[in-house]
Order: structure tokens, then sequence, then C-alpha cells
């Protein structure tokens, strides 16, 4: 485990600073952070930037998520010695290497767990989770789905390419059907999770989706996520141009994309293409069908609800699709409130505390080789 930290413009990097989880913006306010304490400092793209060279393959959507946050950082109003990016293994966990923050590269699958040991001890900072489709839907499962359901203050971005970059191309948990790679000759025969459809089956309490080719809506979606109070989930839809290039070509091609991606805008009927002539209804056995607005009668168009507390419908409208190559809705399909982990965790410790004192680890190592717990 590699945990490192990088001195920027904006101030100390002794991890010591402003209330600045998800959720909270520092005391300096709209892209500003103290600098001594005194005169405001305006946080740019550099101060998030470390002194790393960013080292993907050429090409690498990874690139694009990468210069998109490194863009929005500033507006959080969050210094950079208030941050902090923890990843996993693969292609995407190199990001805190490239990010002016405090940051740690766990373990395969991992990043979860570490990062929720950082939002329960440190609840004053930021903490962003960083992985792809395999670290975090294989190895990893297991730890996404209990952050989530836990609801742990974090803001985790899970960069789906559908393949194993970093080991050189073999099937990952997002692989389609039939998917050939060095892993699998004949074809995969594994039906590939839907990160979306996992999330909101482990109940998170914010879930999006975006890609790596509209900056604009990856900053508008990194932003939401991160001022969200508790586990926030966002699938980044990215190409691996080496091992997977043009897997979300059927959705993202600008000649397509009008009538391939749905746009989910909360309060606002679903409906897309270029002039909005397709649409999402409900039919007479409430499931959720796309066709043509003309058909289907404006009438009858579902109404996003981001906040509705039951997610069967954020859930159904993840289903609306099966695989990149047909509509897919994009956008924050959830967004509830529920309590969060750290908090309660915290009130319980503060209220055992008040009622028998603080207490002392050492007397209580050296008290013997029992002790009761009241």
């Amino acid at each position: 485990m590699n945990a490192h930290a990088h001195d920027g413009g904006a101030g100390s990097t002794n991890g010591h600073g402003a209330a600045a989880g998800n959720g909270n913006a520092s005391s300096a306010g709209n892209g500003a952070t103290p600098g001594n304490g005194s005169t405001p400092v305006t946080l740019t793209r550099k101060d998030f930037s470390s002194d790393q060279e960013l080292r993907w393959c050429p090409g690498c959507g990874d690139y694009g998520i990468a210069t998109a946050l490194q863009l929005m950082l500033p507006e959080l109003g969050v210094a950079p010695h208030d941050m902090v990016f923890v990843s996993g293994i693969g292609c995407a966990a190199r990001l805190p290497y490239y990010m002016n923050t405090y940051g740690v590269h766990s373990i395969h699958g991992r990043a979860p767990a570490v990062a929720t040991g950082v939002a329960m001890t440190r609840p004053d900072l930021s903490v962003w989770v960083i992985g792809g489709d395999g670290d975090m839907l294989s190895i990893g499962g297991n730890h996404l789905i209990h952050a989530l359901r836990r609801n742990v203050n974090l803001t985790i971005l899970m960069f789906n390419n559908q393949i194993y970059g970093l080991t050189k191309g073999q099937y990952s948990p997002t692989s389609a059907v039939g998917k050939i790679t060095k892993s699998t000759p004949f074809g995969s025969i594994d039906h590939p999770f839907n990160p979306v459809s996992v999330a909101l089956g482990a109940e998170a309490t914010f879930v999006a989706r975006t890609h790596d080719t509209d900056r604009a809506h990856m900053q508008q979606t990194f932003r939401r996520a991160n001022e969200h109070r508790g586990a926030a989930f966002v699938e980044v839809y990215q190409n691996c141009n080496v091992f997977n290039d043009g897997a979300f070509d059927d959705l993202l091609r600008r000649d397509v994309r009008a009538d391939m991606l749905i746009p989910l805008e909360h309060g606002r009927p679903i409906r897309f293409g270029a002039d909005g002539e397709h649409g999402v209804a409900q039919n007479e056995y409430a499931e959720l069908v796309v066709g043509e607005v003309a058909e289907l009668g404006e009438d009858r168009l579902l109404v996003h609800d981001e906040h509705r507390p039951d997610p069967t419908l954020a859930f159904a409208l993840s289903r609306l699709s099966h695989s990149p190559h047909e509509p897919t809705p994009i956008g924050v399909f959830r967004d509830v409130e529920r309590p969060v982990y750290d908090a309660e965790l915290q009130a319980q410790v503060d209220g055992e505390i008040e009622r028998s004192g603080r207490g002392s680890l050492s007397e209580l190592i050296h008290s013997g080789a029992t002790w009761t717990v009241d």
C-alpha cells in the first residue's frame, strides 16, 4: 500500500483543514481556500495536478476523465490537502499519482474498504474512490456493495471499459457474452454485470452514469456525486483503444448519440432524440418501454424522479438497455437521503465516551488477559 501527498499552491499537506467531506464545502467558498490562514487563494487545475507525467496508452479515455476531474475540482472550494483519492489495481488506479492531493494506491479490489477506514477516521476529508470494472466488480465486488449499502461518505468513480487493460486484454465482469479475449479464446460465456443495476440493488443512495467523450456531462455528474452526503456511485463509460476499442461507439458516435443516449433529468418526462421524438413509458404490466412519443402519447411518458425513496423505478431504468448497442440512460438515476455510516458510528463512539469517559488503551492492554465489556 503506497500513500502519498504532494505539496501544492493551496497550502500545507498536513491533512488537517476545513471540513470537506462529500457534500461539505470548505469555509473559503466557491473555488477558494485559505492559503496562509488569512489570504484567500483562488484554486486552479494546476493546484490539483501533480508533477507526475500522465502515463496511459495514447488515446486512452482515462486522459479525458482525469482532465475533467482536475478542471472541476477547483470549483468545489475544497483544498487539495483536504482530499484523498484511493484506488485499487488497474489502469484507472494510476489516477491518484496524477492528483496533487493525498492518495492511496491500495490493493486489488480493496479501495472501498481502505476508503471506508479513511472516511470513518477523518470525516473532515473529501474521500474519492477510483477503480475499473475488473477491480471493483470481480475481486472487489464484495467491498463495493457493502460500502454502498452502509452508505459510507464516499465518491466512487468506476471506469468501465469492459476489459482488463493493465494485464493486456482479458475479459472482465462487464464484458459482453461472446467477447473473444486472451482468457476467452472461444468467446465469453459469462453473463455481464450492469454496474448501475448492481449499485441500485445494493440500495446506494446516489447512482449515476456518464461517459468519457462529454467533459461537461462528466463534470456535472462528478460534482453532483461529490455534493451528495453518503455513498455516491458513478459509472463512467471509458474507451480502451488498445484492447477493446470502440466498445461504446454505437452509443457515443456523434451521428448516433442523440438517438442512443437517454438523458435523465429530475422532474422532466424522459424523452430523447434530436427533436425529442423518442420517449420512455410504462406499459400495462408496469414495465418500462422505449418508443416513439407520437405512438406512446406525451401524457404517458415517465417523469423522472431521482428522489423517489424506493429504488424500483431507478432499477427498471437501469435495465432499459442490456448492452451499449441500444438506447441507454445516462445521468443521475437516484439521489436520496439516508443516515450516513461514518456519522452514525461517530455518534455511538461519542455517546460511549460521554457515558464512560475517554478511557486509556494502555491501561486496558495492561489490565490483564481478559476484560469485561459492559
